[in-house]
């Protein structure tokens, strides 16, 4: 912490400040940022006085964070009355090719107190890709009890995405260790599945369970994407992780099609 402000640059403050935001949003704790913003308010020049604005600017929106990340754990305490809870969700609903893939996550909610909580989760779609791949990490390591199942495009195309959705939801549940007494599946019921099972409309922006789910079934299945870029680079996947942007049609339309890709949802575009 500082202890003689007007001994230093502007940017040796800066240098403290920056520290100081980085270590209360790892620490969950705005004490020290607090007791910072009491220093800068010490010193008159313009620049320290726009340092100690954004303290106060980060203290709110970490405290905002935490708000917002608390209604979604007390959304899934207000569903499971009493019962051990799960979040379902899939991505690769879709693409023109590659897998479709669930993810099922249990979460500990006996404490909801900043420390507890893993802030930043949210629909998958909203978040940068370097913050889902730190947030995968952290889901991973922090709740109780998650899966991550996939079904391939051959079977996509042989029962269609509706019944692969609704099996990739059973299966990514099915493969928990922790047993769930009750599930919230984002946007669909699962049928039938013998597991109380409850759909939340947009539940990855409502459910702290269904949002970590979203994420790792994200993550997951955009490292397996580029992992096939590699192996067919001409078609993009690398950026468009199989969904039909126009350098992956394109693409289609030159070189055909690939062992991964969905005969049943490009047939229209190469007349098959």
């Amino acid at each position: 912490m500082i202890k003689d402000i007007g001994a230093l640059k502007v940017k040796e403050i800066k240098d403290v400040v920056t520290k100081e935001i980085d270590h209360m949003y790892v620490s969950k704790d705005i004490v020290n940022v607090e007791k910072l913003i009491s220093i800068l308010s010490e010193d008159g020049r313009s620049a320290v006085k726009a340092l100690k604005v954004k303290c106060d600017k980060e203290i709110t929106k970490l405290q905002n964070e935490i708000e917002r990340v608390k209604k979604l754990y007390e959304f899934d305490i207000n569903h499971n009355n009493g019962l051990i809870i799960a979040g379902v969700d899939e991505v690769g609903r879709g693409p023109l090719a590659g897998p479709i893939v669930g993810a099922a996550v249990v979460l500990d909610y006996s404490s909801l107190k900043a420390n507890d909580l893993i802030l930043g989760i949210n629909d998958s779609k909203k978040i940068k890709e370097s913050e889902r791949e730190r947030l995968f990490d952290q889901i991973i390591k922090e709740c109780v009890d998650y899966k991550i199942v996939g079904i391939d495009n051959l079977t996509i195309d042989n029962n269609g995405i509706s019944w692969c959705n609704n099996e990739i939801f059973k299966n990514a549940i099915l493969g928990l260790n922790v047993k769930p007494e009750k599930v919230l599946c984002d946007g669909y019921c699962i049928k039938n599945f013998n597991v109380e099972n409850e759909a939340v409309i947009k539940g990855d922006t409502k459910s702290a369970a269904i949002a970590c789910a979203s994420i790792i079934a994200k993550v997951y299945r955009d490292r397996m994407m580029k992992e096939y870029s590699e192996k067919y680079p001409e078609y993009d996947f690398h950026n468009n992780v199989g969904y039909g942007t126009q350098k992956h049609i394109e693409a289609l339309r030159e070189h055909g099609y690939t062992d991964i890709h969905r005969k049943s949802f490009i047939k229209n575009l190469l007349n098959l």
